[in-house]
């Protein structure tokens, strides 16, 4: 697989604001790089709703810790020391230390998590603000009347 690296100074120089989308841009090489533990599931549940789904067998809640910084969500597993060191025939599951990140879309807030059965469910919600929401702008004639349209004429009020 080839990958290529981007130079984003040419769009610092033109353009305001956009740093952090150049910055997250940068970051989502450096998450592509983790390993594939844990194994991990992201679900759509609804049109703003999401899960993701961890299979963390072998923590305990005392041994997790989620945080959200600047819309990226990190998970991270730091298992205990045991004070016996066991002697295994064959050791198939991994008891390793990870850490995930998850690039966070803007409004996208975590609103809980649970672990059930080994597996670590994050739950996110997408919140958009009233202010950004598309709204309907009703049409008025020079007489602040509403032309006619599905449900009638209507007085238009100065808000």
């Amino acid at each position: 697989m080839r990958t290529i690296d981007f130079d984003f100074s040419p769009l610092y120089r033109s353009v305001i604001g956009f740093d952090r989308v150049a910055h997250m841009l940068q970051n989502i090489k450096a998450s592509t790089n983790q390993n594939g533990y844990p194994p991990y599931n992201i679900e759509l549940l609804e049109e703003n709703q999401y899960r993701i789904s961890m299979a963390v067998a072998g923590f305990g809640e005392d041994e997790l810790e989620i945080e959200t910084r600047e819309n990226v969500l990190t998970v991270q597993g730091k298992k205990a020391r045991e004070d016996t060191e066991r002697q295994y025939l064959y050791q198939g599951i991994a008891e390793r230390n990870f850490e995930r990140h998850f690039q966070l879309a803007d409004y996208v807030k975590v609103t809980g998590a649970t672990i059930i059965n080994g597996l670590l469910h994050i739950e996110l919600e997408r919140e958009i603000p009233e202010a950004i929401k598309p709204r309907k702008i009703a049409i008025g004639d020079s007489n602040n009347n509403v032309l006619e349209g599905k449900k009638g004429k209507k007085k238009l009020t100065a808000a």
